[in-house]
């Protein structure tokens, strides 16, 4: 992509820019939405649907090369908007699916999982996305795609594609009649855990307790 497109004023649907921002923007509304709790049938469904569409653009992002924003010092935004009723909203509406366990980096070797929630990931991934989002309304277009594309590296991707592969998983569980095994005491106040600790005990909570209430059925 030139610089006369990272440039542009004119907001061709075309464009780099555009799409990664009107990419992002649906995120944002989508899971603001989900959020609120009108629709907890759908909601995990929902949330897989969007964070694919979200990593593709991060895969656009990643792809690209490097973006150099126009200044040397990114420029003050202020306060950042808060997320925690967000968070607390998702952390809610997931229960008690919201805890799963995460290998942060696949290539270090003999790396124990550890406690993670959805509700955290989808929060800290909002955050990012929003602050770029801030500069790309205020005009400053290569700003906005120099912060998604550094922070896609730096924390929202890996936070996306690890939610992601949480969300595949359940729906997975339910599609194909595989009831999640209990989640034994893992939470993310405790420390890494070993495989053992992570042994869960087969149950019926992703039929009765996930499966119906978030709108998904067993696989016959």
């Amino acid at each position: 992509m030139s610089d006369a497109t990272l440039h542009a004023t004119a907001q061709n649907p075309d464009d780099f820019a555009v799409q990664i921002a009107d990419q992002v923007e649906s995120f944002l509304v989508a899971v603001t939405e989900v959020a609120k709790g009108d629709e907890p049938d759908s909601a995990v469904p929902f949330l897989l649907l969007e964070v694919s569409q979200l990593l593709l653009a991060g895969g656009r992002l990643g792809a690209h090369a490097d973006i150099v924003p126009d200044e040397r010092y990114e420029p003050d935004l202020g306060p950042e908007p808060d997320v925690d009723e967000l968070r607390e909203n998702l952390a809610r509406l997931l229960d008690p699916i919201d805890v799963y366990s995460e290998v942060f980096d696949p290539y270090e070797p003999r790396k124990a999982p550890v406690p993670a929630r959805i509700s955290d990931d989808l929060a800290d991934v909002i955050t990012d996305l929003r602050h770029g989002m801030a500069h790309y309304r205020a005009g400053r277009t290569t700003e906005a795609l120099w912060w998604w594309q550094f922070s896609y590296f730096s924390n929202w991707g890996g936070t996306a594609s690890a939610a992601l592969r949480a969300l595949q998983s359940l729906v997975a569980h339910v599609r194909l009649n595989q009831p999640l095994e209990e989640l034994d005491g893992l939470d993310t106040d405790q420390p890494a855990m070993g495989d053992e600790t992570l042994e869960f005990e087969a149950g019926q909570v992703m039929a009765e307790e996930i499966g119906g209430p978030l709108g998904m059925r067993p696989g016959k």
